[in-house]
């Protein structure tokens, strides 16, 4: 019998699979079919900070000020009743979800100041998650800001959360550091438990009929697993941190791949929001029968087997495969002649 299990932010799991943060965490119902299909534990869907702000903001407007000026209206406001405001609605549904769920609960959260992560943190912590996600969306746009202030960010938000909470921290980076190695580095000393590789920033179109911007929400390829599988892959073996693959798994070959790079973890989303829980356990069953082909007995033995931890240069190693890549390529017959 493989050994699946992994260990996860110090968390030991039975699998190396975890949904990641994504509407299908929402629901109850889903949660529990993940969990069925396999899913060794949970990311939940980010709280964000500014859109907690607006609804406060909104309550305060409409229903606490809404007699200004007309006292003499006060007798007749309604009653406001019970009203949760979002980080009521997302703790009690991370409770529900801790109640009725075997797997582990990561809680996600998405803020934009450090008195924000801070107490948000706190809360998500009381409310029974069993890990912390840090989802730092931070588009660098500002001309005056230099690398080494968009770096700080990362780390003076985790110092300031490390210092209030106990639960074991991943952050969640996305791959547009001047030195990723060394913004690793700096993560784990401030106290974190893991890194997830990497966050997706969503790209803006140009609509040409009405002449404006567009959001428009892209699942990820599979394509996308090969950055993850370079920087794992240099990763592994000189960090100590749990290492989280997500972006680009659609099958059990990038889940594979993530592993023998050096993952400990694989994330999954877009492939489950396409064709739903049953594409989990598919996975899952692919890894087991390529294992078992090839007489594996576990995850860990597998486990950064393929990675550069015994390389002297990666960046050397690197440059040598980018040259070969480029000299790989012919053009289809006919093409240019």
């Amino acid at each position: 019998m493989i050994d699946l299990s992994t260990d996860y932010l110090g968390l030991r799991l039975k699998n190396p699979l975890v949904p990641s943060a994504s509407p299908l965490s929402r629901d109850l119902d889903t949660a529990l079919r993940l969990e069925d299909a396999g899913a060794a534990a949970l990311v939940m869907y980010s709280l964000f900070e500014e859109e907690l702000l607006a609804e406060d903001a909104m309550l305060d407007r409409f229903l606490l000020h809404a007699e200004l000026g007309h006292a003499e209206a006060d007798s007749f406001l309604p009653s406001h009743g019970k009203f949760q405001n979002g980080l009521e609605r997302y703790s009690s549904h991370l409770h529900q979800l801790k109640r009725r769920l075997e797997i582990p609960v990561v809680a996600s959260l998405n803020g934009v100041s450090p008195t924000g992560w801070v107490e948000l943190g706190r809360a998500l912590e009381l409310a029974g998650a069993d890990a912390l996600e840090l989802n730092v969306y931070h588009v660098a746009a500002d001309m005056q800001a230099t690398g080494e202030a968009v770096d700080a960010r990362y780390i003076e938000l985790l110092t300031e959360l490390r210092r209030v909470v106990s639960l074991p921290i991943v952050m969640k980076l996305s791959p547009f550091f001047s030195s990723l190695p060394h913004v690793v580095r700096q993560i784990e000393q401030a106290g974190a438990q893991g890194v997830a590789l990497f966050n997706r920033f969503y790209q803006p179109d140009i609509d040409l009929d009405e002449l404006c911007m567009t959001d428009r929400l892209h699942l990820s390829t599979a394509e996308e697993a090969l950055l993850r599988i370079r920087w794992i892959a240099i990763l592994h073996g000189r960090t100590r941190l749990t290492l989280a693959a997500t972006g680009g798994v659609h099958s059990e070959s990038e889940a594979l791949k993530l592993l023998l790079a050096g993952a400990d973890v694989v994330h999954l989303a877009s492939c489950l929001l396409r064709e739903g829980p049953d594409k989990l356990t598919e996975i899952l069953a692919g890894m087991q029968n390529w294992m078992e082909e090839r007489e594996y007995e576990s995850v860990a033995q597998m486990r950064g087997s393929m990675s550069q931890q015994n390389l002297s240069d990666p960046s050397a190693a690197a440059r040598a495969s980018y040259r070969r890549v480029l000299d790989s390529y012919s053009p289809r017959p006919g093409v240019w002649s």
